[in-house]
Order: structure tokens, then C-alpha cells, then sequence
């Protein structure tokens, strides 16, 4: 990608020097991310039963620890910087598109952490990969996670990690159309459609990653192989791949964020169209591989 170095986001609250905390957090529905999701998957079919109906909380929202500033090397300065471009980039796409839908934006802030953190939606740890949570409108990253998407997944590359942030930031914009509210209440009320509605929702946001990397393309700070490294980052934390890596079979009842073929096909889409209405994933097939 073509960017410059040179400032953070006013939309980034870093809070890689504080401590994780204890109890008396929650308030909000916790969105695990990628290594989390390959624990969880683990441990479900271990157990034969669906762990992810459990990551819903409905505590108060608790006070974060207070910290000391954050110590840091100058590749994560850079890492830092460069997370902030991809931010206010997918960001300012956002505020125009839903702004001609007659949508007012509001701002995503970006939380930067270490080890655990305490949110609106519950205390996550790094396993738990990057996640949005609805409860305070905010984006939460381990920035170590990207060279786990680099050497445990297979997803190298500057454009694979704005993927990641850009699919979060997709899960902000359902938040703010509606979406995410309206998927919870018809989890709620059929259950038995629970797993099918969460890979629906995932795969829009993938589609929306693609939007703004549509944009980003037409604003040319993409570069040569930009596209396919998204596409390989999508493919890569498919339902399927994540499952044969950890137990070597694949159990399609437990998918919860669709294979590595529909988001990797649904990140096409919203590249190639670049359009909000070409991401419904809720009218038809998920299927678009072919």
C-alpha cells in the first residue's frame, strides 16, 4: 500500500501499558476474533455443543485500569502509524457513503492492547484475536496479532492486515445501520438459525472490507498484489481451513464465519462492486464462489 508514516489517529486509544483487570465489566455481545474462534471451534466439537452461544454478557460496564505509557519498538511505532492510515481512511469512506444513504457516521475509536482488555462487551485476551464490540462502538487489537496472520495463518502482507481492521470496522458500520441489532433479536427468537445468521453477518463485513478497498483502490494507494493479498487473508481464517488445522475434520453445522471460499468470494464482490448494495448476504445464498 502506499502510504506515509507520520502521526496517530485521534480515533486510536492506546492502551498497550495497562494491565489486564478483574470482574465487573460487560454490558455488550463480545465479537472474538480469529484465534479465538479456532479455540472455541476446538473446544466445541470436543464437547459436541455450541461454546460461541456463550460469549453473550449482560453485566455493567466497568471502569478500564489506568496504566503506565506504553513501551514500544520502533517497528511497532511504525505498525502504530500505519494502523491509524488504514483507520481514517475506511473511516472517511464510510462517513461518505453513509452520508448519501442519509446516515449520520459516527466514529469508531481503535483500542490498542496487550496481553488482556477489559471492554463495554467483556474482558478478551489476545487469543482472542481482533474484535468489534457494539456495546462502546469501538475496535479492539493486539497488534501481535498480525504476525500470527503472517506466520500462523499464512496472511502476509501490508493489505491483509488492513483487511482485518477494515473487516472490523465493516461489523461497526452494521452496528450503525441496524443490522447487528436486528441479527441478535432473530438469534434470539430462532435459535436454530443462530450459526447460519453469525456467517451471514461475518461475510458482510467481509464484503464491506472490499468496499473500501475499492475505494482505496480508486484513490491508487493500492499496489500491485494488494487485491490478492486481501483475498488470501480472507481465505485464510475460512470456517473450514480453521477447522482442519485444529482437529483435521470439518463439521459445517459449527461454521460461524463461512469458508474460506464465501469470504474470500464476498471480499471480491465488495471490491469489484464497491457499492454498499452489492454486501446483502441476508437474500439468497452465501455461496458465491462460483
Amino acid at each position: 500500500m502506499k502510504w506515509t508514516p507520520g502521526g496517530v489517529s485521534k480515533d486510536v486509544e492506546d492502551r498497550r501499558g495497562e494491565t489486564g483487570g478483574g470482574g465487573g465489566f460487560g454490558g455488550g455481545r463480545m465479537r472474538i476474533g480469529l484465534g479465538g474462534a479456532l479455540v472455541l471451534l476446538v473446544l466445541s466439537l470436543i464437547f459436541r455443543q455450541n461454546l460461541f452461544q456463550f460469549l453473550d454478557t449482560g453485566a455493567a460496564p466497568g471502569t478500564a485500569p489506568s496504566g503506565a505509557p506504553a513501551a514500544s519498538t520502533p517497528a511497532e511505532d511504525t505498525l502504530v502509524q500505519f494502523v491509524s492510515f488504514v483507520l481514517d481512511s475506511t473511516q472517511a469512506m464510510w462517513a461518505r457513503t453513509l452520508a448519501s444513504q442519509g446516515v449520520a457516521y459516527q466514529d469508531a475509536q481503535l483500542v490498542l492492547f496487550r496481553d488482556g482488555i477489559e471492554s463495554a462487551c467483556g474482558f478478551a485476551e489476545t487469543a482472542a484475536g481482533p474484535f468489534y464490540c457494539p456495546g462502546d462502538h469501538k475496535v479492539y487489537i493486539d497488534l501481535g496479532f498480525y504476525q500470527e496472520l503472517r506466520d500462523r495463518f499464512g496472511a502476509s502482507g501490508d493489505f491483509a492486515q488492513a483487511y482485518v481492521l477494515a473487516h472490523e470496522i465493516g461489523h461497526h458500520i452494521q452496528t450503525l445501520l441496524g443490522t447487528e441489532a436486528d441479527v441478535r433479536r432473530s438469534q434470539r427468537l430462532r435459535g436454530g438459525r443462530s450459526n447460519e445468521l453469525s456467517v451471514r453477518m461475518e461475510l458482510q463485513a467481509d464484503c464491506y472490507a472490499g468496499v473500501w478497498g475499492h475505494a482505496a483502490d480508486q484513490e491508487h494507494i493500492l499496489d500491485a498484489g494488494d487485491f490478492e493479498e486481501g483475498m488470501r487473508a480472507a481465505a485464510a481464517v475460512g470456517d473450514d481451513r480453521l477447522q482442519r488445522m485444529a482437529t483435521g475434520q470439518v463439521n459445517p453445522e459449527s461454521f460461524t464465519h463461512g469458508t474460506s471460499a464465501e469470504r474470500a468470494a464476498w471480499f471480491r464482490r465488495g471490491f469489484t462492486a464497491g457499492r454498499l448494495d452489492a454486501c446483502d448476504t441476508f437474500s439468497g445464498p452465501v455461496d458465491i464462489s462460483e
